[in-house]
């Protein structure tokens, strides 16, 4: 088939894949970061806090931003927000390749890398296939788009990998700089113009604060907020850090590269299993369900043996549940409240998600130079996690966007 049918308008493959493209390789020089950190960090001298701030202040300008871009792609389309992203990012890249203080690094591979990412990733890609997709295909729609991002992921780290050892650090950088460049070339395929400004009886849709008040005041947008925090500690950690912590540990630099590789491949088949479990079961327990088992693979990994077998199956599993978390908890958002302002709270209970990030990112670098091991870390993980299972299992998920509709058609009158 070339299309999925039955929506507002064809879900068609060119989309798909764009959508997918874009979204793979904004978060695959992201989950690569860790590749570049020793070998930046050997060439310049500074410790490992200085690129963990770094990576943290990415992370958290992403969070804030969020809200901020989600609105305007709601408000009017996403395809010129995910196209300016896309050559954001490239400068931010090209500024973090010739970094000479923390200062220039914390500016081009935090702040204007944080703010592209705003427009090239989760809130604003699923939000714009959300609009398009029929409701019983959004979830295949979203975990397609995520599959084929995992499967970019995948190919980006052997190809950095390859560029490091032969280019150096720098010229890799500047190689993904030219990447996400060409990305803007396609972002006018994920256009979704035509559901935007619209309300979901028709017309005009008039403001977003119903929305935004119903969604402050139900407890399940706050347990969303709150189970998210973990999700974004403890990727921010491992992808930041797990290269460094299995040298450390004295596994090879190639090992590190197969662990990142590996989870970015079951990412690939994780995010679409996700997606389409989520058409098919109540999101909520699906989400505690992918909380317990990631914690559960932490507990594992830390207890055994480090060994490469050992590794490989951990980063498996961490992979297949790595973004899973993401089109299952903006299906939970859209569930409750619709998908008319999706980009926006999606983008504000994302801030939950990167405050978390923020601090595995940092905290990592700053525990591992103050104790020379990241035990501390691993363990506030397990424990974030575990709080995330608890917190998605009482989520109130019914539908409230009949009286959405019926308070933003009041204030339009």
């Amino acid at each position: 088939m070339s299309e999925f049918t039955g929506g507002r308008q064809a879900m068609s493959w060119p989309l798909l894949l764009s959508a997918g493209a874009v979204i793979g390789l904004a978060l695959g020089a992201r989950h690569v970061q860790g590749l570049f950190m020793l070998p930046m960090l050997a060439d310049r001298g500074w410790g490992r806090e200085a690129f963990a701030f770094a990576t943290g202040l990415q992370t958290l300008v992403w969070g804030l931003l969020q809200p901020v871009t989600g609105w305007i792609a709601d408000r009017y389309g996403s395809a010129r927000v995910i196209a300016a992203g896309c050559v954001a990012y490239s400068a931010g890249l090209f500024v973090e390749s010739l970094s000479p203080t923390p200062g220039a690094l914390a500016l081009g591979a935090g702040v204007v890398v944080g703010a592209a990412l705003t427009a090239t990733t989760f809130a604003t890609i699923y939000g714009a296939l959300a609009r398009i997709a029929p409701a019983q295909q959004r979830g295949r729609a979203q975990g397609l788009a995520g599959a084929i991002g995992g499967f970019v992921q995948f190919i980006l780290v052997p190809m950095v990998q390859w560029g490091i050892h032969d280019a150096g650090w720098s010229r890799a950088l500047q190689g993904l700089a030219a990447a996400a460049a060409a990305c803007a070339l396609i972002a006018w395929l994920i256009d979704d113009r035509s559901t935007c400004g619209a309300s979901p009886a028709g017309g005009t849709a008039g403001t977003a604060a119903p929305a935004l008040r119903a969604a402050l005041r139900h407890s399940g947008f706050w347990l969303l907020n709150a189970g998210f925090i973990s999700c974004g500690f403890q990727l921010a950690f491992l992808g930041v850090h797990l290269p460094a912590y299995l040298r450390d540990a004295g596994l090879s630099t190639q090992s590190g590269v197969n662990a990142i590789a590996l989870i970015a491949l079951a990412n690939a088949m994780g995010t679409y299993a996700c997606g389409r479990l989520g058409d098919l079961y109540r999101r909520k327990y699906l989400l505690s369900a992918l909380y317990a088992v990631r914690t559960l693979a932490m507990v594992a990994f830390v207890l055994m043996p480090l060994s490469e077998t050992g590794l490989y199956l951990f980063a498996t599993v961490m992979g297949a549940t790595w973004l899973g978390t993401v089109p299952l908890t903006s299906g939970v958002l859209a569930q409750i409240f619709g998908v008319r302002y999706i980009g926006t709270l999606f983008g504000l209970v994302f801030l939950g998600h990167q405050l978390g990030g923020f601090c595995g990112a940092w905290l990592g670098g700053l525990v591992y130079d103050a104790t020379r091991s990241y035990d501390w870390m691993w363990g506030l993980s397990i424990a974030l996690g575990i709080a995330s299972v608890l917190l998605n299992l009482p989520i109130r998920d019914r539908s409230i966007e009949a009286s959405l509709a019926g308070r933003g058609a009041a204030l339009a009158a």
